[in-house]
């Protein structure tokens, strides 16, 4: 599955990843060179979590953003309590 956010739409986007070297000018320096620019990716925080959706739950990907925005609806805890053992004679 790719790595893309369920409500948000974001996903990994492609970039540049510079190197410089020297110092900078208001440090005293004749300034900063670039020495090279190699491709990089930008990845999303994405999170696998259980969620409620169109009334059925089930595990999708999601971004940490949209957790924190509350877009991601849990599944409501089970009131589950284990059937009581007989007692051995």
């Amino acid at each position: 599955m790719p790595r893309v956010c369920h409500f948000t739409g974001k996903r990994t986007r492609s970039g540049r990843s510079i190197a410089r070297r020297g110092k900078a000018k208001y440090l005293g320096g004749v300034g900063r060179k670039v020495t090279g620019k190699t491709k990089r990716m930008f990845r999303p925080n994405i999170q696998r979590v259980r969620a409620v959706v169109d009334g059925k739950v089930c595990r999708i990907k999601v971004s940490a953003k949209a957790i924190r925005m509350g877009l991601v609806v849990k599944p409501p805890k089970r009131n589950y309590t284990p059937p009581e053992s007989l007692p051995a004679e």
